[in-house]
């Protein structure tokens, strides 16, 4: 069997029969929601999958989330498997560390690019690690995929990186019609512009069939907090607020640490001076979660507390209440009227999470988000490309 890897003497591709599509995964959260995607483009026959890991998922402190991804591939047998690490950040909190871990990203995958023959380079969302990924395509001159293109969500400086990824790429998978609508209007053309949905919810609506309805309480807050470049003192004090909240309004609280954004070493003190001076009945803290067993702890919590993308986009769907703290997710659309918003005192957090056990939303509904089928459509659409008239026709209608 041909591959549409290998390239002509003139440096373009050679259509044939298969076409490499090296994925770049750099967080937990992200490879949560690239699950569905990997197993659709690793079963679709026109498609050879390539996996790229890097950032986070190499750090011990974070839970070295490679050892989940090595499981998983093993369970999946030959369908696919881990083909590159590449080293970026080293786990400091500061500016420098993301600077230099850019640097490192883009020439690491660069190289496996061109050692592998990659045609397609599939990156999500607005983080450094996506970043790279983007620029390394590029400037292989290789065609670049992205999911989640069109969101608003400023963080630290992901809303800047994911507007120009968008700038990048040549083809976007975008989680909603209004995310598409705004790729279209910044220029790029519409006929490379997807609504395929968000992939993070195809795993969790064939897990809602599962489990079915809840059955009962069970007095438990998820707390997913992460820091937005401010000072690790000021993020210390934020979380802090949140567990007191939590803690006050009579719950347990299931913590996961921050991802590597700038501050995170304060919510990292918050959390284990929270730890110690809790009964160790009430208090859970975890490196990291398996992606079903974070969407499990989901589906049972009472609420979802603090800033992560999962309280707008998976936890309205799990029929879960979320308390969205601050303005990391400011902009990004509502998967439903579950979603409190909270300001970063202890009283405003306690008044939102009490506001939020008081409601009772529906497991399973309709979404902004999608139906739960990104995964499969994102695999038909790259499986189907033309290549090099994509490549070619990469031009700003604006």
């Amino acid at each position: 069997m041909g591959y549409a890897g290998l390239r002509r003497s003139d440096g373009q591709i050679a259509e044939s029969v298969r076409r490499r599509v090296a994925v770049v995964t750099g967080t937990r959260a992200e490879y949560g929601a690239l699950q569905s995607v990997l197993s659709a483009i690793a079963t679709e026959p026109r498609l050879e999958l390539q996996l790229v890991v890097t950032g986070m998922h190499l750090l011990p402190q974070f839970g070295a989330t490679i050892r989940q991804i090595q499981q998983d591939a093993r369970a999946a047998g030959r369908k696919w498997r881990l083909d590159a690490r590449v080293r970026m950040q080293r786990g400091s909190d500061e500016p420098l560390d993301q600077a230099e871990g850019l640097a490192r990203g883009v020439a690491g995958i660069a190289r496996f690019l061109e050692r592998a023959h990659t045609d397609i380079v599939l990156v999500l969302g607005d983080r450094i690690e996506a970043m790279a990924g983007a620029l390394a395509a590029v400037t292989t001159g290789r065609l670049l995929a992205h999911i989640h293109g069109g969101d608003l969500a400023p963080g630290d400086f992901d809303q800047s990186l994911r507007q120009a990824i968008t700038k990048l790429a040549h083809v976007h998978f975008a989680a909603t019609r209004r995310s598409a609508q705004r790729i279209v209007r910044s220029g790029e053309k519409p006929r490379y512009v997807y609504a395929v949905g968000a992939p993070g919810l195809d795993r969790l609506r064939e897990l809602i069939k599962i489990c079915g309805p809840r059955q009962e309480r069970s007095h438990e807050a998820l707390v997913v907090y992460h820091a937005t470049g401010r000072p690790a003192s000021h993020e210390q004090r934020v979380m802090t607020a949140i567990l007191q909240a939590a803690r006050t309004a009579g719950l347990r609280r299931a913590i996961i640490y921050p991802n590597t954004d700038r501050g995170h070493r304060g919510i990292l003190r918050a959390i284990e001076l929270h730890r110690r001076t809790s009964p160790p009945d009430e208090v859970e803290v975890f490196a990291s979660l398996p992606r079903d067993e974070y969407l499990r702890r989901l589906l049972q919590a009472d609420v979802l507390v603090g800033n992560s993308s999962s309280g707008i986009i998976e936890a309205p769907v799990a029929g879960t209440p979320s308390v969205n703290i601050g303005d990391r997710q400011a902009g990004r659309e509502p998967g439903g009227p579950s979603i409190i918003q909270a300001g970063e005192s202890p009283q405003a957090i306690l008044r939102a999470i009490r506001k939020a056990l008081r409601l009772r939303p529906r497991r399973g509904g309709p979404s902004v988000y999608g139906d739960g089928r990104a995964g499969k459509r994102i695999a038909r659409i790259l499986a189907k490309l033309p290549l090099q008239r994509v490549l070619h026709d990469k031009r700003l209608l604006v």
